[in-house]
């Protein structure tokens, strides 16, 4: 979701960019790439130990802090180029399409709450805070979890699994 159909990786970059310039540090790629599709602590704990500010900060509490900051920017989250047009046209050829995202359910409706037609065309939707997915991205669970939702439609059900 995060990238390819919304615009919001910009708001990640920006608060980490803002609490690191406290301790005179700048947030790069390659530490955004150790983070992306993390779950938020594990996310957090890379943060703060490969920027070398774990003394002062705790990944705890910088999730506290960022969550303040992600709240008031997700509502504001535009679609990528070219995601709405995706999206209706896989619906509208009867193509099953789903959402397998690493945001928990309180991210999730931030992001989406301006779009929410746009994400009722899912088949389904499977959520970082799923009880089904125990560890984020890179590994597979959110992706099998996700896949194992269509076998449920191949046979009747249309429910929306979330």
């Amino acid at each position: 979701m995060d990238g390819l159909l919304l615009d919001t990786e910009k708001f990640y970059t920006e608060v980490q960019e803002i609490i690191l310039a406290r301790y005179n540090k700048t947030f790069d790629w390659s530490l955004k790439a150790k983070m992306m599709g993390k779950k938020a602590i594990e996310a957090a704990r890379v943060f703060v130990e490969e920027t070398g500010i774990s003394d002062s900060l705790s990944a705890e509490d910088f999730l506290v802090e960022r969550e303040e900051m992600l709240r008031t920017m997700f509502p504001t989250s535009e679609l990528m180029p070219g995601a709405s047009r995706l999206i209706r046209h896989l619906h509208a050829k009867g193509v099953p399409i789903c959402l397998a995202t690493g945001s928990h359910r309180r991210h999730f409706e931030l992001k989406t709450q301006r779009h929410g037609e746009l994400f009722s065309l899912m088949h389904h939707v499977v959520l970082g805070d799923d009880p089904e997915v125990k560890q984020g991205k890179p590994s597979p669970d959110i992706f099998l979890a996700a896949a194992k939702r269509f076998e449920v439609c191949r046979y009747g059900s249309r429910s929306k699994a979330r």
